[in-house]
Parts: structure tokens; C-alpha cells; sequence
């Protein structure tokens, strides 16, 4: 019998498949952040783009150029603004496509089968998930699973992760933690030299210095004039003494600004990308109130600051007195400002329209309360808006609306429902409402049950099954009827 041996060959395969470009990453992120994380986020821009200017509440929105400026950005750019705008439109298309995709393949597999209140909960479950962000522990736990490290080690790396502030230092020293923790102090020295290994590099530093540090060290730029600025003349670094640290190193003044701009590069609270505590104040994005017989809906923009491209930048590009080096630099950084400009822009446009649709689809709500919120999904208003479900889950994260009822997380508004006596569809969120009304007017003596719960609703035309009754007090915080039972 002839022995089979194996073969081996290359072959080539041609496959699609969809990658996220930088720019839409950061115009799905700047639609998805709070507004005080949005803020936080163009500040940084503001500091690594010197094209961008922020505006006062009293300048204009824009300044015009130059004659000169602007025929020589015209000639420069051609078509790039409006093609820039196109792209920006063609990113968002992309999320209206997965959506058609998604329909079509629910219309082949889906057939004639029902679509419940609880495959609509489960539904709007997945899509409240997309816009979940991982927090900074998650992120370095996740690394501490699949190192392979002892298990005492794991432990210690336990502990450093827990006393790591927001920006990403160790607010505890390695001493007490040992003390803490029953560890000795070697095993958290070396746990902590591993943690300082993990992504984003400077994490577990343990102030900003160190931080800065270990960036550089990470890039390789260990022996650099940067490292040594960091390292040796911080304090005159911090105090932008240039001329002072160009004598102490004994080099020229713009190799030490040649070094600041690397150091200018770093991150200085690595920690700060990531979700942070959400036990924070509210500021609400939209505000709803009553004009007359109609009610108004208007964004709360004091927290974003207003942007522009400055106009010095361009006025360099059209006397042409920099370098063509300088000069496709500067261009780059206009075309970054710009696109964040149209992301912000497009940002607030998106929740307005959304906001809208709301007020629309629960008037009820706004005239009489809770009671009266109806059934509402993401894909009714995407529909309606036009954009892709995802781009509402996400316009809607981390959102607020002021009403006259309260403040109200703007997913609160989405919620499936059940059919009333009247016809109407109640959303679920009323029903609670009802089922924490019934037992609020109770007899102590003789609570209601679950099962009499749902007599009362079915009186009211409202079906509903028990155990979901069970699930909805339960969510309320309200005990069972034996335990709610005062004799």
C-alpha cells in the first residue's frame, strides 16, 4: 500500500470585507460620547491640531479669508472640501447599508413568524450593547487573563488594577498595597513591573513624569534628548524654560523644541480613553418645553466648544513662505480640523432629528406623564430619520433630555409595549407604572400577588403574563406579597 504523503500549496482568494477608516471611528465616537466627554475630546484635538481654533460665544462663526487665501486654498485643495463632505456622507452610508443587509437576510429567515414585546426587549438589549464601552480594569484584567503569569501575581496585579486612578497612575504605593493585600512586597514589585508592560503604554505610572517615561521607552526613544528633558529638567520643562534646558543639555534651542514637540505627542493621562465611573452629574443634551401649543426642541450646545480653521494657517499657505514639507502638513491638519467640524456638526444634527421624532411619537408623554408613554423602537425612528439603527443606539448613548417631567436618559423613550383596553399600545415602562400604582393603593393586610397583578391589568385589556409581572416588580425593587404582608 502506497504511503500518502501531504501537499502543500498557495492560493490565492480575493474576499470584501468592511474596515472601519480612522475618520469614521472618530465621527461614530464623537456621535456616541456625552457631552462633557465630547468637550474633553475636542480639547485634546485643540491641543495636537494647530490648525483648529476655538471661538468665543461672541465671535463669528467664520472669519473670510483673503482673496489671496482663498483662491490659493481653492487651487490647492480643488475639490478635497467638497469631497471631504461626500466621504463624510459615504461613512454613514455605510451603517444605512448593514442595515438593509440585516433586512433582507430577517426577510428570507424570518417568514411569517411573530414579533413579541419580549423579542423586541431582547432586540433593543443588543443594540443598548453596541454602545457599551470598556472600562480601563476590564481593559488591563482582560491582559492579566491571558498573560501567563503565577497565580500570586494575578492576585497582586488584581490589586494594582483596583488603585489605579482615572488618568491611568497608581494612587496607592506598592508598600501598602503589600500590606493590604497579605502579599509580600516583592511579589506586588514585580506585578507591577509586569502591569507597567500592559496597553496603553504609561499605564501604572506613578505620576505624570514616570508617565512620560515610559512612552518614550516604549517607543524606543530611551536615549533621546526628549527622555532626557523628561527625565532630568522636568520642572524646567514644565515651565517652558527653553533656553535653559538648550544650556543644560548643550544643544541648540530648536532641538530642544524639536524635543518638546515629540514629548507634546505623549498622553498624559492614558487611562482618560476609556469609560469612565458614570456616577457623575447629568447635563442634558436636548431640552424639550412648551412654545405656545407646541412643544420646542433645542439642543444645549454651552458645553461644545465652536470651531474653526484658522486663518493664519491659511494666509501661510497662500503668501507661500513655508516649505512644501510644512505645507502638506498644515493641509493635513486643516483636513483632520475640517472633518471634525462636520462630525460635531452632524453629530447634533442626528440627535436633533431624533429628538424630534420623540417629541412627535410621544406627545402624550409630554403633556401627562409617565403613564402615557408609548411603545417605541429604535428601528420605527430610524426609519423615519433615515439613518441606521446602530446610528440611533448610538446618537441615544450617554444622551439626555430635560422635559417637564424630569430629566430623562434618552433611551428611557424606546421601550415595546402591550395592547390596551382602547386599543392603544402602552409601553412597558407604563405598564410598571400601573403595576407600582396597584400595589401603592393595597391593603398592607392582604397585598396583591403577582397573579391578582395580572387579573387587574387583564381588566384594563392588558395582557400580560405573571412571570413577567414577577420580572417587572422585581426590577422595581418591590418585595413578593408574603413579604410585603403587615399583620
Amino acid at each position: 500500500m502506497a504511503a500518502q504523503g501531504f501537499n502543500q500549496e498557495l492560493r490565492q482568494k480575493q474576499t470584501q470585507s468592511l474596515v472601519l477608516a480612522p475618520q469614521l471611528r472618530q465621527s461614530l465616537k464623537i456621535l456616541q460620547v456625552a457631552q462633557m466627554d465630547l468637550r474633553a475630546t475636542i480639547q485634546e484635538e485643540l491641543q495636537t491640531n494647530p490648525s483648529l481654533e476655538e471661538l468665543s460665544m461672541e465671535t463669528p462663526s467664520l472669519d473670510e479669508p483673503s482673496p489671496e487665501a482663498q483662491e490659493q486654498e481653492n487651487a490647492d485643495n480643488g475639490s478635497d472640501s467638497n469631497a471631504e463632505e461626500l466621504d463624510f456622507g459615504e461613512n454613514f452610508e455605510i451603517l444605512n447599508k448593514l442595515d438593509e443587509d440585516w433586512r433582507d437576510y430577517m426577510s428570507q429567515v424570518g417568514g411569517a413568524q411573530t414579533y413579541t414585546s419580549e423579542d423586541a426587549e431582547r432586540r433593543e438589549h443588543f443594540f443598548n450593547s453596541l454602545v457599551s464601552e470598556t472600562s480601563l480594569q476590564e481593559h488591563l484584567l482582560d491582559q492579566a487573563s491571558l498573560a501567563d503569569i503565577p497565580a500570586k501575581q494575578r492576585e497582586a496585579i488584581e490589586y494594582l488594577v483596583g488603585s489605579i486612578d482615572n488618568n491611568g497612575f497608581l494612587a496607592t504605593s506598592l508598600s501598602d498595597l503589600a500590606l493590604l493585600s497579605g502579599l509580600s512586597l516583592s511579589e506586588m514589585q514585580e506585578a507591577h513591573r509586569l502591569l507597567r508592560a500592559f496597553d496603553p503604554p504609561g499605564i501604572g505610572a506613578f505620576d505624570l513624569q514616570d508617565c512620560l517615561l515610559m512612552q518614550l521607552e516604549a517607543k524606543g526613544r530611551g536615549k533621546s534628548h526628549a527622555h532626557e528633558i523628561v527625565q532630568k529638567h522636568f520642572k524646567l520643562l514644565s515651565r517652558r524654560r527653553i533656553p535653559d534646558i538648550a544650556r543644560r543639555l548643550g544643544i541648540d534651542v530648536e532641538e530642544v523644541q524639536t524635543a518638546i514637540q515629540e514629548i507634546s505627542l505623549l498622553d498624559p493621562s492614558p487611562g482618560r480613553r476609556f469609560a469612565e465611573d458614570t456616577n457623575r452629574s447629568i447635563m442634558p443634551d436636548v431640552i424639550v418645553e412648551k412654545d405656545e401649543d407646541k412643544w420646542k426642541v433645542s439642543l444645549n450646545s454651552d458645553y461644545i466648544p465652536r470651531l474653526r480653521i484658522s486663518p493664519v494657517y491659511k494666509e501661510m499657505i497662500a503668501r507661500g513662505a513655508i516649505s512644501k514639507q510644512e505645507k502638506e502638513y498644515i493641509q493635513e491638519k486643516m483636513r483632520s480640523g475640517k472633518f471634525l467640524i462636520n462630525s460635531i456638526e452632524q453629530r447634533q444634527q442626528t440627535i436633533e432629528r431624533i429628538a424630534n421624532e420623540i417629541v412627535h411619537l410621544q406627545a402624550d408623554f409630554f403633556e401627562e406623564g409617565v403613564a402615557k408613554l408609548r411603545p417605541c423602537t429604535m428601528t420605527q425612528v430610524a426609519e423615519i430619520v433615515g439613518v441606521h439603527e446602530t446610528t440611533v443606539s448610538r446618537a441615544i448613548a450617554n444622551k439626555y433630555m430635560q422635559t417637564p417631567h424630569g430629566i430623562f436618559d434618552m433611551k428611557f423613550f424606546f421601550t415595546p409595549g402591550y395592547q390596551g383596553s382602547d386599543g392603544e399600545s402602552i409601553s412597558n415602562t407604563s405598564v410598571k407604572d400601573m403595576i407600582q400604582n396597584l400595589i401603592t393603593a393595597e391593603d398592607p393586610a392582604k397585598p396583591l400577588s403577582d397573579q391578582e397583578i395580572v387579573a387587574r391589568l387583564q381588566a384594563k385589556e392588558i395582557k400580560i403574563a405573571r412571570r413577567t409581572v414577577a420580572k417587572y416588580r422585581e426590577e422595581l425593587g418591590i418585595l413578593p406579597s408574603n413579604l410585603r404582608r403587615e399583620y
